[in-house]
């Protein structure tokens, strides 16, 4: 690939260039991704729709570096992840992407400041730092009362907030979110989108959000649609 914007120090936090994805089963080839182009840039809020089993979960799979694409690459922040090892890419990952899922995949047995602070202590801070941030950010959630709470102890609402925590206490410049809101009721959806859009604003951090929803869809930036492996841009019909 030769474009010198994902060499540079003003690198898109995330990018990806001819992005296919196909699987195989007994002698037949599904073809997901047919050749993605996608340019995140710092700070914008991006939805991607489209039917079930179109291929998002798979999309955003391979821009957090968790799959392998059958061709096509993934920069983060001017790193190609096809020249990166495994070490390497989980580093790149820790230190640049952030992750929410439609069911927050907390730890049980581990308090939510536990469970938030989990992706620090990959690096090397000391513990009382690690502490301290993940309980900080726990606070700007709402949660300060629920830091020693077990995830069996809260509310979906409450639990979803301490994944979007965990996702951003890493600074990351991008978070990636898989119908961050599906698994909730309105009311919680709502209250989670909200510090979502917030911490967005507050934080820089690029939002790239999976859902289903036209109302979700229409309250970012960008609205993308994935239908037969292309992603098509959309925003002019959600923000007529």
């Amino acid at each position: 690939m030769s474009n010198p914007r994902v060499t540079s120090d003003t690198a898109a936090p995330l990018l990806c260039r001819g992005l296919s994805r196909s699987f195989s089963d007994v002698g037949t080839t599904l073809e997901v991704l047919c050749g993605v182009d996608l340019e995140v840039t710092k700070g914008e809020c991006l939805a991607i729709i489209g039917e079930s089993g179109a291929g998002k979960t798979t999309l955003l799979q391979l821009l957090g570096g968790l799959d392998t694409p059958t061709s096509g690459e993934v920069w983060i922040h001017g790193k190609n992840l096809a020249q990166l090892d495994e070490t390497e890419r989980g580093l790149v990952r820790n230190r640049s992407l952030g992750f929410v899922y439609q069911f927050h995949h907390l730890l049980p047995e581990f308090t939510a400041l536990e469970n938030v602070a989990m992706p620090l202590l990959l690096r090397r801070m000391s513990l009382s730092e690690v502490r301290d941030k993940a309980a900080g950010l726990l606070g700007r959630v709402g949660l300060s009362a629920r830091l020693d709470h077990k995830p069996g102890e809260l509310s979906g609402g409450e639990r979803q907030r301490v994944a979007v925590a965990r996702a951003l206490v890493t600074d990351p410049a991008v978070v990636l979110a898989d119908e961050p809101t599906g698994n909730l009721d309105h009311k919680s959806g709502d209250a989670v989108l909200e510090l979502m859009f917030e911490l967005n604003k507050e934080l820089g951090v690029s939002l790239v959000l999976v859902t289903h929803s036209a109302e979700i869809a229409g309250q970012m930036d960008r609205v993308l649609v994935l239908g037969s492996g292309v992603l098509t841009d959309v925003t002019n019909e959600y923000h007529s």
